[in-house]
C-alpha cells in the first residue's frame, strides 16, 4: 500500500499529498500523523493538497478527523494549496472542515502556525503573571 510521507520541519509536520487519495491511503495517513505527533511533540501540521484535483466526501471527512485528532494531541492543522474546484466540491458536499485552518501555500501556512503558537505562548505568560504561585525571574 502507498503511504504519504510525513516530514518534520522544526515544530511542524509537513504532509504533501502528491497522488489521488484512496480511502486506505487516507486512513493510513490519519494513523501515521497521530503517531508522528506523539513521537515528535510537534505542535503544527500542514497538509499540502495542491496536487489534488478532486476531494471526495470520505477524504474530506478524513481531513476533518485528522484536524480533530491533532488538536487533541496539542497540534493545530492547516490545509494549504486548495484549488478552487476542490473548495467548491467540499462546500457542495456540505463539508465545512471544522477545526481546519487554511492558507494559500506552505509558506503562509507556516506563518499562520507561528502566529498561533506565539499567541498561545503569550496567553501562558499572562496566565502565569496572574498566578501568585508562579515566580517571575
Amino acid at each position: 500500500m502507498e503511504r504519504v510521507p510525513v516530514l518534520k520541519i522544526g515544530d511542524i509536520l509537513l504532509v504533501s499529498i502528491q497522488t489521488d487519495m484512496e480511502d486506505q491511503v487516507a486512513l493510513q495517513l490519519q494513523e501515521d500523523l497521530a503517531d508522528r505527533i506523539v513521537a515528535t511533540g510537534c505542535h503544527g501540521v500542514i497538509i499540502d493538497i495542491s496536487a489534488l484535483d478532486i476531494v471526495d466526501s470520505f477524504v474530506g471527512r478524513t481531513l476533518a478527523n485528522i484536524a480533530s485528532i491533532s488538536r487533541v494531541l496539542d497540534a493545530e492543522t492547516v490545509v494549504v494549496g486548495m484549488r478552487p474546484a476542490v473548495a467548491i466540491t467540499l462546500v457542495e458536499l456540505g463539508l465545512s472542515l471544522p477545526g481546519i485552518r487554511t492558507a494559500l501555500n506552505v509558506e503562509l501556512g507556516m506563518e499562520l502556525l507561528a502566529r498561533e503558537r506565539a499567541a498561545d505562548d503569550d496567553d501562558e505568560l499572562f496566565a502565569d503573571a496572574d498566578d501568585p504561585a508562579v515566580t517571575q525571574s
